[in-house]
């Protein structure tokens, strides 16, 4: 098969690996372009009889790099730390390996799980729980025992306490924010009660590049008076809409002066949990 023709096969699935690694588009973008090129310059491609593995490992192991090397900048990041956005653009193809976007395991809520896994538990976690690898197959592209990447992963998955029933379907959910919209703007604090549950936690991430609250913001009274105190101050200066992020309904705001502030959802007994605000542009570029 020629590389053209796997890029076209793989090119989402190994996107998606990536992207739930590193919580980057930009990066999972130029680490899958980067494996095919690499794919690509081998003079002894005819000897590979599994080309998605090698291609998955090589995705795998680059991914693992990048963390090794950018662990210190992670530590150093202003305020909390949320994956870039991931935007769907239009209904998905007929390509089979879309599904592995349209999993509850890309939504921001479970990203931030898999980010409490060291990189190696990460991606011995993936590759089994949402790539479906034996043991046998992991232990090679990552490098360890078949027993050991078996004690990795099940470690890793009682840490991940991720409950997919809790997260209403997407007409639910646009619902939802709609109407969580529609009640900050005219004010309906009824409403919001019923939306929005009393110990919801705000996400923003601005990286010290936009202004965002630099810790996390606790209760509904809180985050509903930041959100009125916003809306006063740019009163007339702001446009919203909403959009798939995540694989759920979100929002698009944008200010004015050029900022925009990427909103997603996490939920729990029907109403919404966490609210994650994505404003530092650096994570925005992609849009």
């Amino acid at each position: 098969m020629s590389t053209e023709e796997l890029y076209k096969r793989y090119k989402t699935e190994l996107f998606s690996l990536a992207y739930r690694m590193l919580g980057s588009v930009m990066d999972a973008e130029d680490i899958v372009q980067d494996a095919f090129l690499s794919y690509d310059g081998l003079s002894d491609v005819g000897t590979i009889r599994n080309e998605r593995a090698f291609l998955y490992k090589i995705v795998t192991n680059r991914c693992l790099d990048l963390l090794r090397s950018s662990a210190k900048k992670r530590e150093m990041y202003v305020g909390p730390w949320l994956p870039e956005p991931l935007i769907e653009r239009g209904a998905p193809d007929d390509d089979p390996s879309n599904r592995y976007l349209l999993s509850e395991s890309i939504s921001t809520a479970y990203l931030l799980l898999l980010q409490q896994l060291n990189a190696t538990e990460r991606a011995v976690f993936l590759l089994r729980e949402i790539f479906h690898y034996s043991f046998d197959e992991i232990a090679d592209i990552v490098g360890k025992s078949s027993t050991n990447c078996r004690q990795i992963f099940h470690r890793a998955k009682k840490s991940i306490l991720f409950d997919p029933n809790q997260q209403p379907s997407v007409s639910i959910a646009e619902e939802k924010i709609k109407e969580f919209v529609n009640s900050l703007l005219h004010g309906n604090t009824t409403k919001l009660l019923e939306l929005v549950s009393e110990n919801v936690v705000l996400y923003s991430d601005g990286g010290g590049k936009v202004k965002a609250a630099q810790v996390p913001v606790f209760g509904i009274e809180q985050v509903l008076k930041l959100h009125q105190n916003a809306l006063k101050m740019h009163a007339g200066k702001f446009t919203y809409s909403f959009l798939m992020v995540n694989g759920l309904p979100g929002i698009r705001l944008c200010l004015d002066e050029g900022i925009q502030y990427i909103y997603s959802f996490a939920y729990r007994d029907h109403k919404i949990e966490a609210i994650y605000t994505v404003a530092n542009p650096e994570k925005l570029r992609h849009l």
